[in-house]
């Protein structure tokens, strides 16, 4: 990361990187809305006080400095849902709004002590429940290129901030695909390592009554170098990213699966267009590329949504105590508890009228205990074991994201499928990122069929007035060993990112 070289270095100040920060920060704040809770007097004194450090340094201890604060002067921006002192922890209930942090999270922490300036917490979606970035304590945040779209969620606000250049590097977490999905939205990388290497970095549980998929904390950044420089800064050894040469793991070649559809909801035709190109890119680095069914996923999928609606929405609903969520986090709970007694008949009727995704999603949802619940665990020990039995082939998975580019304001409950692709890694803890490939073409608008189901009608609504918009592919690492699984991951997304500067 060039800011963290050239402050380590004594090229520049950390004050000068936070001032350039407040510049960026105040030409866009009106437009954004996403740094909901600056921290700016109290970073300003963290910049000044390690310029003070720095200064009293000799050239020997500057050199130490240099390979030991990775991230030297780097405004970062936090997720709301990490505890940060003297902020707030509202997940956007405004009961919520009532006491400061007293203390702060661990992967924060362990961020500060690599040299990382906290500008303040940045906005999610109410509850973190909606790939949405809006809730009635903070408002809501707004694409960084298109003012009737949102950034996604739920790490939404942060992903803002990056595209716009406000802060170099985000922390945010990801249960549903919420780093990757806004990455993709905005057009930047994204990374979520595996949960043994920083677990959830100290976030606020919103289900702390699921035991086996769990939130994960990771990174958003502009560049995924950035992304790499992240992870080493808090110990997390990615060895591959750092090969030179042709892409390969152990002197040997890539092997890379891929799919290019998108499970329940067709992708549209500038997601499919990048995942060609992402593939094509590294089959032209060296890779072994293979075209593989995306059957699998669109199973995990399904499996991973039964799971987190198990508890019939019950966690969530303690949050709010008796309080209202807004309407799409209201319709989203209203339709995780109805119980499955009545669930079959509502699901022939949706079907019946050509509501297609709905029907699916009726019977694959729900609260469940027991047998039935024991039948999902029994599902994703089954998609464990071809994953498995996958990754003896492949080394990684390149894939779409999400089937749509950013969503319009207000679509998020309808188009939840839309992030399907994510739940994969999700389910089974494997190692993921996003990288920005292309942006949506004109023709690419109305590529769509027609259909009456109001899923797809909804998402031929997205592709509509998309153009210019940026869409990103995702990369899913197989490899079981701590490290390779990260490294191959960010040395894919590096080749991809590289491949297309040039």
């Amino acid at each position: 990361m060039q800011i963290a070289d050239a402050v380590a270095a004594g090229q520049v100040s950390a004050s000068a990187v936070l001032a350039e920060h407040l510049a960026r920060y105040r030409d866009t704040a009106a437009q954004l809305n996403a740094l909901v809770q600056p921290r700016h007097a109290m970073a300003v004194g963290e910049a000044s006080a390690a310029d003070q450090g720095h200064a009293a340094l000799d050239q020997q201890s500057i050199g130490r400095a240099q390979s030991l604060r990775l991230l030297a002067g780097v405004p970062i921006s936090v997720k709301e849902c990490f505890a940060v002192r003297g902020l707030l922890t509202t997940l956007g209930i405004a009961r919520r709004r009532i006491a400061c942090d007293q203390e702060e999270a661990r992967l924060i922490g362990r961020l500060r002590a690599a040299g990382a300036i906290v500008v303040g917490k940045a906005n999610v979606p109410q509850a973190m429940f909606l790939h949405e970035t809006v809730n009635p304590v903070w408002g809501r945040t707004l694409h960084p290129l298109a003012g009737d779209r949102g950034p996604g969620g739920s790490s939404g606000g942060d992903a803002a901030l990056v595209a716009a250049g406000v802060v170099p590097l985000a922390v945010g977490t990801d249960l549903a695909g919420s780093i990757r999905q806004p990455a993709h939205a905005c057009g930047i990388a994204g990374i979520v390592p595996r949960s043994q290497t920083l677990g959830d970095g100290g976030a606020f549980n919103t289900m702390p009554h699921l035991e086996v998929v769990q939130p994960r904390a990771g990174f958003l950044a502009r560049h995924v170098d950035d992304l790499g420089q992240a992870l080493a800064a808090v110990g997390i050894d990615t060895q591959m990213f750092h090969k030179a040469g042709r892409i390969g793991v152990d002197g040997k070649p890539l092997r890379i699966a891929f799919w290019d559809q998108t499970g329940p909801l067709e992708s549209s035709p500038a997601v499919r267009r990048a995942v060609a190109e992402g593939v094509a890119c590294l089959r032209a680095a060296g890779a072994t590329v293979t075209r593989v069914s995306e059957t699998l996923a669109t199973r995990a999928a399904w499996t991973h949504l039964a799971l987190l609606s198990a508890d019939g929405g019950a966690a969530i609903l303690k949050l709010f105590a008796g309080t209202q969520p807004i309407p799409p986090v209201a319709r989203l709970l209203r339709l995780a508890g109805l119980p499955q007694s009545v669930r079959p008949s509502m699901a022939a009727m949706a079907g019946f009228l050509g509501r297609r995704i709905e029907a699916e999603s009726l019977r694959a949802t729900g609260p469940r205990q027991g047998d039935a619940l024991e039948h999902v665990l029994q599902s994703r020990l089954e998609i464990a074991a071809q994953i498995e039995a996958l990754a003896q082939e492949y080394d990684a998975i390149v894939c779409p994201v999400s089937a749509l580019p950013a969503l319009r304001h207000g679509t998020a409950a309808t188009l939840i499928v839309a992030a399907a692709p994510c739940l994969l890694a999700n389910l089974l803890d494997l190692p993921a990122g996003t990288v920005r490939v292309t942006r949506v073409r004109p023709e690419e608008e109305n590529g769509r069929a027609f259909s009456w189901d109001p899923v797809s009608s909804a998402a031929r609504a997205t592709d509509r007035g998309s153009r210019g918009l940026p869409v990103g592919v995702q990369v899913i690492g197989l490899d079981p060993e701590p490290g390779r699984g990260e490294g191959i991951v960010l040395s894919v997304m590096r080749t991809i990112e590289r491949s297309r500067e040039e």
